[in-house]
């Protein structure tokens, strides 16, 4: 195949692509931390209503957020996979070794181990396990302190 032109519009187009879905892994991440704090208030406010029956179902509320972690640390993973990919286009751009396969080309190393390893390391991020760690010990702190 033969090599591409660094100034052609395909060139523009496929980078600005791959900025588009990083930048929209990013949002999802986002996202799942403002509904995971939704729901989680929403269980905490249903609970403390209805405290007398039973203040121990506010435990259930570890449930979304153990979901929204595992949710967010893969998005986490596919946004650095997708960021790979992007570095290791415009490396070839830059040397010049790129082909029109590179460019239409949107494939994050991602499938069996591999999406399992970057949640993984996804669990160890500054951006994920505060959040959730936090999350978390609100829920205990409420049932402890707050509810009866």
């Amino acid at each position: 195949m033969a090599n591409v032109d660094i100034d052609s519009p395909s060139v523009q187009t496929s980078v600005t692509l791959l900025q588009g879905i990083i930048a929209r892994m990013a949002s999802n991440s986002a996202s799942s931390k403002a509904w995971c704090i939704t729901l989680i208030s929403a269980i905490v406010v249903v609970v403390a209503d209805k405290a007398q029956v039973c203040p121990d179902y506010v435990f259930v509320a570890l449930i979304p957020t153990l979901l929204f972690f595992l949710l967010d640390c893969f998005y986490l993973g596919l946004e650095r996979e997708l960021i790979k990919s992007y570095n290791v286009l415009t490396a070839k751009l830059q040397d010049g070794s790129a082909t029109a396969k590179d460019l239409f080309t949107v494939a994050p190393a991602l499938g069996g181990w591999n999406t399992i390893r970057s949640i993984a390391k996804g669990m160890w991020s500054f951006s994920t396990s505060p959040f959730y760690l936090l999350m978390a010990a609100t829920i205990v702190i409420v049932r402890e302190v707050i509810l009866p």
